[in-house]
């Protein structure tokens, strides 16, 4: 149910703001949309696993509030990060 090192390491590289970064917002935002879509895929076949879904749900928000948090020091920051993702409508 988790991601892989490589799958890690490419969201690394493709959404670091410069050589090395392994903490901004960017990075840590793409890892947790890469775990909520394995989950996501994860429940498609086990419907009654709760226990992984509360993980889901403690993701979801901690994707949410380094969102908020993007948005409110840098709203174009924000929106580009949201287009390359393709979380928001």
């Amino acid at each position: 149910m988790s991601i892989t090192v490589e799958e890690k390491q490419r969201l690394m590289k493709e959404f670091a703001t410069k050589e090395g970064d392994t903490g901004s917002p960017e990075v840590q935002v793409a890892v947790l949309t890469s775990r909520i879509s394995t989950l996501t895929e994860h429940f498609k076949t086990h419907k009654k696993d709760n226990h992984s879904r509360r993980g889901l749900l403690k993701l979801v928000a901690k994707r949410r509030r380094l969102l908020d948090y993007t948005k409110s020091k840098d709203e174009a920051r924000y929106r580009d990060l949201i287009k390359r993702l393709g979380i928001r409508r």
